[in-house]
């Protein structure tokens, strides 16, 4: 798709306490369109709300919906569960821009995070390169457990790991998918030829990676909404710990051309915050596909 039109994204703090505990959330709204040059119409829109607390109530801590509109008349064509759309598309963008900036002979990966996420960026990573090994890295250990438990389960090479420093520092590619409101990666346990994939930290009180691992590497970002939003690059800019002049290019750059990794010793990072762009393609792809099974009933 050549041409959509992608508003900026809502996000609206709603406080929130239960007692002495912050249970405070927060709610995106993320709507975009097909353009006018475009052979379809469409018009989507993903609702979720984001509470961290949720998994002290056995709920998961991002919930929403995607509409799937028809962009000639407005009709509602179909309704996604935006968890699992999200998840994929969000596993997808890190794989596609894995292409461009991990290394080709990357053998072992490190998941930074036990989450809803962790999962599908596994297998989109290792969909990629060659991974022979995937560490598992988790606040809480017992999490990283199951989750390995149960990738192995289904014949994925996972092994937890309770020292996140070791994890790190014997990974070709790392990928961090977390809520955690201080940096988890520091640069100095990169390794040479590293490529670290960030997908968390989406609000600027959040930071999986200090200002030296984005210092020590070169960074693309999924759209330039990551510099002024999100943790990480868009914070590391604020303080002048980055100048813009170190944000090298976009996934789109990538995909149009623009070189990535240049050697095998080079550190690279992607940072995404998540595009409309992203949850549109994937809601009309799906709904394609599913109308032409319908059509085949």
């Amino acid at each position: 798709m050549g041409s959509i039109v992608t508003p900026l994204r809502h996000h609206h703090h709603i406080e929130r306490r239960d007692g002495e505990a912050d249970t405070s959330g927060t709610l995106l709204l993320m709507p975009a369109w097909t353009g006018p040059g475009e052979a379809e119409s469409f018009i989507g829109v993903k609702v979720a709300s984001v509470f961290p607390g949720n998994t002290a109530r056995q709920l998961p801590s991002v919930i929403g919906s995607y509409m799937l509109m028809d962009g000639t008349n407005g009709k509602p064509l179909a309704l996604f569960d935006a968890n699992r759309l999200t998840v994929w598309r969000a596993a997808a963008a890190s794989a596609l821009a894995a292409r461009f900036l991990a290394s080709p002979r990357s053998r072992r990966l490190t998941m930074i995070g036990a989450g809803a996420l962790a999962p599908f960026l596994i297998r989109a990573h290792m969909s990629v390169r060659p991974i022979e090994h995937v560490t598992l890295w988790n606040h809480r250990p017992d999490k990283a457990l199951e989750l390995a438990g149960i990738l192995q389960q289904q014949g994925l090479p996972v092994t937890a790991e309770g020292d996140c420093e070791r994890a790190v520092a014997e990974a070709d590619i790392v990928s961090c998918a977390t809520l955690s409101h201080q940096s988890i990666i520091k640069g100095a346990w990169l390794k040479s030829g590293a490529h670290l994939d960030l997908v968390g930290a989406f609000t600027r009180q959040m930071r999986e990676a200090d200002d030296e691992a984005l210092q020590r590497g070169s960074i693309f970002v999924d759209t330039e909404a990551a510099l002024t939003e999100g943790g990480d690059v868009a914070l590391a800019l604020m303080s002048g710990a980055l100048e813009r002049a170190d944000i090298i290019g976009t996934l789109a750059d990538l995909c149009h051309g623009m070189p990535g990794r240049r050697d095998d010793n080079e550190i690279t990072v992607f940072k995404s915050v998540g595009t409309a762009i992203e949850d549109l393609a994937a809601a009309i792809a799906v709904f394609h596909k599913l109308k032409g099974s319908w059509n085949h009933a």
